[in-house]
């Protein structure tokens, strides 16, 4: 638009028409060509384009300053200790203790020396397995301190997905919490005899012999707090500090790489795009075995010296009272927390509190406002990106329902892009050159970046498993023989930029702020019922985030108890990917190539008009699934029975 533009006013001048006349006409030209859309993208995006340009130079020079400088975590950590060395840095909200920026530095040197005398060398691995506690930072970053990496296990994980989970990790080592011990029991014997055990909590003598494992809390007790020596070889910026699963489009958790400057992006990028400030108290109510809590909030306190409350396990009741104890300005969500928040009866405490910042992800439009309106916060940053992705985005000036934004003006800054899919296939849709198609505004696609392995912005570290990260990498993208991540997940983009979140591909949903693997729960329910066809797939709750589980099961033989199966199901998966609802029918429709066809399943859902087939509902509550007639189904979608 621009060159015709500019075209027409040379050609004017040309001729000898009068600047006044040629640039007036030029300017027709640049309107009248559709140039009027992007002077009102410009007028609306330019602040919001140059703070996200601001940020995005910051961090950028920070990365390329730490790289210069071969930094890593740990180093990063010992400027902000010498700088805040008596400050607050993580609060035990189940005990009140709280640990400054000295106390946890000596903490971790003291796991480092302890890891040292393990004979643990850079490059090996040692797994952690426990509910979120301030020692869970200090387990892991001593071990960065001499090279070692962690891998931070669910602690909802039981049996095969836990065994899954810590051999793929090849974990020389295991430190689990007291309250895991029963997990730990189940899988005990299953484990290589060779990894060594610890174990932090009140745990009795006999229980320890069973597991053979040792107290880690005796042992740290008396360890040397003297800064360990440095890692030969030492771990640089782009060296791996430690692995945070993921369930991805198929199969078990796989193990996502994060390496230190990806841990520092993360963290500085929360920091500058949501204008957090060196006084801010973070309430971190989210697992520490996550992303979000174990960087975007923690890392707030390592890198940027902010003081963070670690809480066990997230209470609604218990919200906002906490924050005001503790002072809290800032919190931390999953979408599903905010609902449950307004959930609850009206309290003094949700007014009297100083949260002015609210930053997570998965927000709807509905209970955004509500939320904001309700508690008194005044900003909330919504944003997107898993944890090995290199196409973060992040809603910078409080667009209700958009979880970040990619600027009209200069898309090729930040080189990420929405891509159509087929959606049959889910795969890419390809144009006569060979390269992928990007959607215009109000078109659903696939979100795409630009993978550049010699910048930390851009690079992609993938999985444990290099099978999985072929997966995740798609070539001929943005041009011939690049290369680019594939995020799995759709998304819509307006005509300002804004992007909003619209589902997730492949066989992956999202509940209760986890990723659920359909592949992975098909297994392990076949398995239970003796290898029979199962087909698993999310399904909408109307005001309900994400999707909830919904399993439909071949009983040819009408011998299905549902009793008996959710005695299985409780032992055998974790409370997020157990089936809330079940469908229960002679055989399960599957393709001419023997695989399960769900297309009409997911269309028709739990609604009992649709269908002959018995529909079961697991009231939560009563402890059992129940049969779904039209007044059940009713009431499930008014939202007048919990989820």
């Amino acid at each position: 638009l621009a060159s015709l533009s500019l075209g027409s006013l040379g050609l004017l001048r040309l001729f000898g028409v009068p600047w006044s006349w040629s640039l007036a006409a030029g300017f027709g030209v640049f309107l009248g060509t559709g140039g009027w859309k992007y002077l009102y993208i410009v007028v609306r995006t330019a602040k919001r384009d140059l703070n996200g340009l601001y940020v995005l130079l910051r961090v950028k020079i920070a990365l390329w300053h730490h790289l210069r400088l071969n930094s890593n975590i740990p180093s990063i950590f010992a400027q902000t200790v010498k700088q805040h060395p008596n400050k607050p840095a993580l609060i035990y909200d189940a005990t009140g203790e709280t640990w400054t920026f000295t106390q946890l530095d000596l903490l971790s040197n003291a796991v480092a020396q302890w890891a040292l005398a393990q004979g643990w060398a850079p490059g090996d691995v040692v797994a952690l397995f426990m509910e979120s506690r301030p020692l869970q930072v200090a387990l892991w970053l001593g071990l960065a301190k001499v090279g070692v990496e962690a891998a931070l296990i669910n602690f909802n994980l039981r049996r095969d997905a836990l065994l899954h989970c810590v051999g793929v990790s090849v974990s020389r080592g295991i430190v689990f919490g007291a309250e895991l011990a029963g997990a730990m029991l189940e899988v005990s014997s299953s484990l290589s005899p060779s990894m060594v055990r610890f174990c932090t909590g009140e745990l009795s003598v006999d229980c320890l012999a069973s597991l053979s494992a040792q107290n880690l809390d005796y042992i740290l007790a008396s360890a040397p707090t003297l800064p360990p020596p440095s890692c030969i070889p030492p771990k640089s910026f782009n060296d791996r500090l430690f692995y945070i699963y993921t369930s991805g489009t198929t199969g078990l958790p796989k193990a996502a790489i994060v390496v230190h400057s990806r841990y520092y992006r993360i963290a500085a990028f929360g920091y500058h795009a949501f204008r957090m400030r060196q006084d801010d108290i973070i309430y971190d109510c989210l697992p520490l075995y996550h992303s979000a809590g174990n960087i975007m909030g923690v890392g707030q306190c390592l890198i940027n010296g902010l003081t963070v409350v670690v809480k066990k396990k997230f209470s609604a009741s218990r919200f906002w009272e906490d924050c005001i104890k503790h002072n809290c300005t800032v919190v931390q969500y999953i979408g599903e927390i905010c609902r449950y928040l307004l959930s609850q009866p009206v309290r003094p405490s949700e007014k009297g509190h100083r949260v002015r910042l609210a930053v997570g992800n998965g927000l709807r439009p509905s209970v955004w406002e509500a939320f904001t309106e309700r508690f008194g916060v005044a900003q909330v940053g919504e944003f997107y990106g898993a944890t090995e992705c290199n196409c973060s985005i992040a809603n910078m000036d409080g667009k209700v329902g958009a979880c970040g934004f990619n600027s009209r003006i200069l898309p090729n800054v930040y080189p990420i892009c929405l891509m159509k899919v087929d959606e049959e296939t889910t795969e890419l849709v390809r144009d006569r050159h060979g390269l992928c198609v990007p959607c215009r505004p109000g078109e659903p696609g696939l979100l795409v970046g630009r993978i550049n392995q010699q910048d930390p912005l851009r690079r992609f570290d993938g999985y444990a498993n290099q099978d999985a990260t072929r997966k995740k990498i798609a070539n001929n993208v943005f041009k011939k023989n690049d290369s680019a991540y594939l995020s799995g997940d759709v998304l819509v983009m307006d005509e300002l930029g804004y992007m909003y979140f619209r589902d997730r591909s492949g066989d992956t949903f999202r509940w209760r702020g986890e990723n659920v693997s359909t592949t992975e729960v098909e297994g392990t329910l076949s398995g239970l019922l003796g290898q029979a066809d199962v087909a698993v797939y999310g399904v909408s709750v109307p005001d309900v985030e994400g999707k909830a589980g919904m399993a439909s099961i071949a009983d040819p033989t009408g011998t299905f108890d549902c009793d008996a199966f959710l005695r299985e199901v409780q032992q055998a998966l974790p409370p997020y990917a157990r089936p809330v609802f079940l469908r229960i029918s002679p055989q399960v429709d599957t393709t001419g190539t023997f695989k399960i066809q769900k297309t009409r399943l997911q269309r028709e859902g739990y609604d009992p008009r649709l269908s002959t087939d018995q529909i079961y509902f697991l009231n939560s509550r009563a402890g059992r699934y129940e049969a779904v007639n039209e007044e059940l189904h009713s009431a499930i979608v008014e939202g007048r029975m919990a989820l």
